[in-house]
């Protein structure tokens, strides 16, 4: 197995979990949490392929990726009642989840010989719309969205230590790019990092 195939089973298996999560707080049934696993798990890497005609991919090439965000996804389904805070568990999936997808979109994307800014766009699409139609398709404020949260910044920084490092081998570029891109998001959960909000103010003569 490649370095960037295990990348890809690691964030499909981690995502997977964090879409089952979610499916959970809906109380979804079984096949709805297979069902959002599964867009979790794939969606982020589906738009990368599709936007670098990648051929054929990366799920298609190889089903046993569906397999693996299946059996997350039934995991959950009997493990999550008996968490404390599926919320905070999510978060913090969710963190590791973006550590592994965004070096495996940067890895793939250099892999293909796009330039830098493409290979930045990649391994924050990667990373993030996965998490993004979960959480649409399941009527939440996506995290992504969500304001202040330190999460598509994450995935930048990350991506771009990578591209700063790729002199160094794909090994320490992607290995670089995991360690920012966790330490920012996890940052963000346990101690509050957040960006600047705005803050709109009434015009000074009262007009709007």
């Amino acid at each position: 197995m490649t370095l960037l195939s295990a990348l890809d089973y690691a964030s499909v298996a981690v995502f997977a979990l964090t879409g089952a999560l979610v499916a959970s707080r809906a109380q979804l049934d079984i096949v709805g949490f297979v069902f959002i696993a599964c867009l979790t798990a794939v969606g982020g890497g589906t738009v990368r392929d599709v936007l670098i005609n990648r051929d054929p991919v990366f799920w298609i090439g190889q089903p046993a990726y569906l397999a693996v965000a299946g059996a997350a996804a039934i995991l959950v389904f009997f493990w999550a009642p008996r968490l404390e805070s599926r919320y905070r568990t999510l978060l913090w999936l969710d963190a590791c989840a973006l550590a592994v997808a965004v070096p495996a979109g940067v890895g793939v994307a250099l892999a293909a010989g796009l330039g830098w800014p493409l290979v930045l766009v990649m391994g924050m699409a990667t990373g993030c719309l996965g998490g993004l139609m979960r959480d649409v398709v399941c009527n939440e404020v996506p995290l992504v969205l969500k304001a202040g949260e330190i999460y598509v910044t994450a995935a930048f920084a990350g991506a771009l230590a990578a591209v700063l490092l790729e002199g160094a081998g794909q090994g320490g570029a992607l290995l670089a790019c995991a360690a920012v891109t966790f330490g920012l998001r996890a940052g963000s959960v346990a101690f509050g990092w957040r960006l600047p909000v705005y803050r709109a103010r009434p015009p000074r003569d009262g007009r709007r």
